[in-house]
């Protein structure tokens, strides 16, 4: 549907805006009134308020230019238009090819006022532009349907199948040879559609992508706030070659089907590099591969956004200003370890301070801060990299991970001989620390003399903002809450009720649950009599708080529901 160009042209922004409904008269005369002051456009004033959204902007910008609108939920975009206008210039821009006309190449936009765009689609197609309008939503929703997923189901005929090998048979991902894979793994439909899988995964904030091949089909899968979220799965004959194309990229073995392999991709995203760590192993079916998303040009957090209590945050911080000890965060893969030290190191970083830091791998750079990959094959590991560091007169060391006693005992003797030690172990709870590391082989009493902290930590999902809404919980699930902490039965609840901008979910976003152990004069006391994990909770200071009791103060403050803290209390009490 076309907006009327003719009419539209004679109207000011403003009273379009108003007409539109995203704008009322009283904060339109504001505006203008700010205006005259300010000598600036009267959209960027309006967006500087807050008073509209950008693509409120973008939309009566379009009426007033006369520029039509597109309804993009009915149309189709034709193949040769998907080989045309390159995935990365789509995902970029926001932008989807319609057709030519007159040798003209129609282009839906959701802002139709960037000139690099038309610019950057002339030099890629050789055309000049018309440009068009469509609603965001619409948009998203037709670059997944054009460029996404679905567009596997073009490809099925790039190529005939080839002769089987005896091999190939064995896990069934033999359909093309070295050579034929090497020739579809460059096709541009399919470049598009590997491009596109991962700029959809970054897009959704996305931390891992699974693609597993099944009998029938691949299976295209995005861990998004620590939860696994199924896409429309491909088809099973592009299993080979979207393997193969990720290998490429990853500068792997294409034609090694048999044996996991590991690489690395560095990805242009919209706001700078993505690095992305591949793994594939071989199945029945064929091979799965596994790519982990470090976005390079995420900021990283900051100790306060973490969301530690003031109570946890005050205690933990304290630790951090010690001269020497050693300060340990705990929980399973995948919990925010790693962004919680890193937000430590960050608060701490001073030029007067030598840090340097020993991980696998490095997965953002600190600024001021020497940081060392491990390097297994190489002999690099993070006992012997930890006994170099040592030798470079450092003040504070970050050991990614206490895998084995040598490591543990290192760590420890570095924190007695004057050095502030940081890193991370795999335990269910605060106290669990200790037993895990006097398992490892470390002597109690020297464990006693150089902890100074154990931060333990789960990460839950948030409700989505946008979405947000009072309602009533299971009762029966408020009453197994209850034997955590005392809920009263006026406290109001709340869920996320389910938008496009939290792909209906009711959740966006996640955020910490702490436990934190400060190790005072009569814990480690008891430190050296090997205690038990409840000795040691009934010694704890005051401010220890269990992560279930954090999670429900979350609950109370209308931050995450019921259901997301009993998950993850769950989860808590089957690792135990």
């Amino acid at each position: 549907m076309d907006f009327d160009t003719g009419s539209n042209r004679k109207k000011k922004l403003g009273q379009l805006l108003c007409e539109k409904a995203y704008l009322d008269e009283s904060n339109l005369e504001f505006a203008l009134e700010e205006q005259k002051v300010a000598h600036r456009r009267l959209g960027e004033i309006l967006l500087d308020l807050g008073y509209v959204t950008q693509a409120q902007l973008n939309e009566a910008l379009a009426l007033q230019a006369g520029i039509a609108r597109v309804n993009l939920d009915s149309i189709s975009v034709g193949g040769e238009m998907i080989s045309l206008v390159p995935a990365e210039l789509v995902s970029k821009y926001n932008i989807l090819p319609l057709g030519r006309e007159d040798g003209r190449l129609k282009v839906a936009m959701t802002d139709p006022f960037q000139p690099q765009v038309i610019e950057d689609l002339r030099l890629v197609t050789g055309c000049s532009v018309r440009r068009y309008y469509a609603h965001p939503k619409e948009m998203e929703n037709a670059i997944l349907k054009f460029y996404g997923s679905n567009v596997a189901r073009m490809l099925d005929d790039l190529a005939p199948v080839e002769q089987k090998t005896e091999d190939d048979d064995e896990l069934g991902n033999g359909d093309y040879s070295p050579a034929k894979l090497q020739e579809l793994a460059r096709q541009p439909s399919l470049v598009n559609l590997v491009n596109l899988v991962i700029l959809e995964a970054i897009e959704a904030r996305a931390s891992d992508i699974h693609i597993e091949p099944f009998e029938h089909e691949v299976k295209i899968k995005y861990r998004i706030d620590g939860m696994l979220v199924e896409r429309t799965p491909s088809s099973r004959r592009l299993q080979a070659a979207i393997v193969s194309r990720l290998k490429i990229m990853a500068e792997m073995n294409i034609a090694e089907r048999f044996v996991p392999q590991d690489g690395h991709i560095e990805f242009a995203g919209k706001n700078g590099r993505i690095d992305l760590r591949v793994s594939t192993i071989p199945t029945v079916n064929g091979e799965a591969i596994q790519l982990r998303i470090l976005d390079r040009s995420a900021s990283l957090m900051k100790l306060h956004d973490l969301g530690m209590n003031d109570q946890c945050l005050e205690g933990f911080s304290q630790c951090l200003h010690k001269t020497h000890g050693v300060v340990l965060v705990t929980g399973p893969t995948g919990c925010g370890k790693t962004t919680t030290l890193y937000a430590a190191l960050n608060k701490i970083y001073s030029p007067a301070v030598k840090m340097i830091t020993i991980e696998d791998p490095v997965e953002y750079q600190l600024e001021g801060i020497n940081q060392m990959p491990v390097n297994p094959k190489r002999g690099l590991t993070f006992a012997t990299g930890l006994r170099h560091i040592l030798r470079h007169d450092p003040d504070i060391v970050m050991v990614g991970e206490i895998r084995d006693k040598e490591t543990a005992n290192i760590a420890i003797r570095a924190a007695l001989t004057g050095h502030l030690v940081f890193s991370t172990l795999h335990t269910n709870d605060a106290p669990g620390a200790v037993s895990r590391l006097i398992d490892m082989g470390v002597e109690p009493f020297l464990l006693a003399s150089s902890l100074e902290t154990v931060l333990a930590q789960r990460l839950v999902r948030t409700i989505c903002p946008n979405c947000k809404e009072p309602y009533k919980p299971n009762e029966n699930l408020i009453k197994n809450l209850n034997g955590s902490m005392d809920i009263d039965p006026d406290t109001k609840f709340y869920h996320g009720a389910g938008c496009n901008e939290c792909a209906q979910t009711g959740m966006s976003g996640r955020s910490g649950i702490y436990e934190l152990l400060r190790i005072t004069s009569k814990v480690r006391e008891l430190i050296a009599s090997k205690p038990t994990t409840e000795q040691l909770i009934k010694a704890a200071p005051t401010d220890h708080v269990s992560m279930v009791h954090d999670g429900l103060d979350k609950v109370m403050a209308g931050i995450t529901t019921p259901e997301e803290i009993f998950r993850v209390a769950k989860s808590i009490s089957e690792d135990e």
